[in-house]
């Protein structure tokens, strides 16, 4: 097989249809840039894209962690939940219950209503009755000022637990 180049260029032996097609086709082989491959651009891109999902994972990850380490905080009795002026005002043990049979502390000093709820589901305890008492400044209103039975005194499993909230 010969190239289009290796038949004379005059007219002879070339149809019109064949010498334009010949030229045509030089043209485009002498004109047409090869494709250029941006390989920087794509590497920014892949490792943008995986920084990306690294970070996503990441934040994922922080916000499990803090749920997990609020409900810790809750269910451990963490003194992270108690306000400052409740520790003082209290000062004493009248907001920490001891389950007997499984040895648990359970601290629900600053603790609005609804957590106090969850927290005696957890430990397997009952709801007794609830009051309300003056706080003045010390308490936040609905917060637990105080149980009974309390520290020192430890209770059984399915005991019944009153509470004592702040009215503000």
């Amino acid at each position: 097989m010969t190239s289009h180049d290796a038949r004379p260029s005059s007219r002879t032996g070339y149809t019109p249809f064949e010498e334009e097609l010949v030229n045509a086709m030089n043209e485009f082989a002498n004109s047409a840039d090869a494709p250029s491959v941006d390989t920087v651009g794509i590497v920014r891109k892949t490792r943008r894209k995986r920084v990306t999902a690294i970070a996503g994972l990441a934040a994922a990850l922080i916000v499990a962690g803090g749920g997990t380490a609020l409900a810790t905080a809750v269910s451990n009795g963490s003194n992270a939940s108690r306000p400052a002026a409740v520790t003082t005002a209290t000062g004493n043990d009248a907001t920490t219950v001891l389950v007997n049979g499984s040895k648990i502390k359970r601290e629900f000093a600053g603790l609005d209503l609804d957590f106090a709820k969850q927290l005696l589901l957890k430990s397997q305890l009952k709801l007794g009755t609830v009051s309300k008492v003056d706080c003045g400044k010390n308490g936040k209103p609905g917060s637990v000022h105080s149980v009974d039975p309390h520290s020192p005194k430890t209770v059984s499993i399915g005991a019944t637990i009153n509470l004592t909230l702040c009215a503000g």
